[in-house]
């Protein structure tokens, strides 16, 4: 294991509970009961992954994990950033949160078997994640070129531009499966919209501050699927 900063485990330990507790405040909050065993489901879903991938950076790649921890509208440095990370913070509570108001109030049923396909997207999202972290140690959770990065093209870069922007779009839309709502689905366009203007404004300053993106845009030209955009 490389050198990790003082107290980084008990930080991400701390960082994962709060987030964790805070997820299962709003699921079983809004679905009005305890009596949920798709939100238990989905909750302990998360919560492996969240933990296990935590672990495994801290040993792994601490650095990474340093910088993935400082996320969120309050970490940016740029006015627009700080507002897309607002809006698409406040669209993830309303995926979950109505989600979880569908199951309280009946207003769609979801096959037991759609339920447990919404966690195995969850399940991809967070693994696809994990492969992209690994492959890019400078992807850090704000736009910034940090000191001393270089272009990364290998792995799922050579394929697109924003590959971990990619693995949100099937773990969002797992979520709602998993919470047993098909009215969720409803808001994924919303982070979809999200995930595109930042990513826009995030080439607009690797192409000004990070040597070799230009030429490697002209090289992979697409930014989320291959073939398509």
């Amino acid at each position: 294991m490389e050198n990790a900063a003082p107290g980084l485990g008990r930080r991400a330990v701390e960082a994962n509970a709060k987030f964790l507790v805070a997820l299962g405040v709003m699921v079983f909050l809004a679905a009005g009961t305890l009596a949920y065993w798709q939100g238990w489901l989905f909750l302990a879903n998360f919560a492996a992954w969240s933990a296990g991938s935590s672990a495994y950076f801290y040993y792994r790649d601490p650095a990474l994990l340093e910088k993935r921890m400082r996320a969120g509208p309050a970490a940016e440095t740029e006015p627009v950033q700080k507002c897309i990370q607002l809006f698409t913070g406040a669209v993830m509570i309303a995926l979950i949160v109505v989600s979880a108001l569908d199951y309280r109030f009946g207003w769609s049923t979801v096959p037991v078997w759609t339920i447990i396909f919404g966690n195995l997207l969850i399940s991809a999202g967070f693994l696809f994640v994990v492969f992209v972290l690994r492959e890019n140690t400078f992807a850090s959770a704000t736009i910034q070129v940090s000191e001393g990065q270089q272009v990364i093209s290998t792995g799922p870069y050579a394929l697109v531009r924003h590959p971990m922007y990619a693995a949100v779009l099937p773990l969002a839309s797992g979520i709602p499966l998993a919470l047993n709502s098909w009215w969720g689905l409803v808001i994924v366009p919303l982070i979809f919209i999200g995930l595109i203007l930042r990513l826009l404004d995030e080439e607009h300053h690797l192409r000004q501050d990070l040597p070799g993106y230009e030429d490697y845009c002209r090289k992979v030209q697409y930014r989320l699927f291959s073939g398509i955009w």
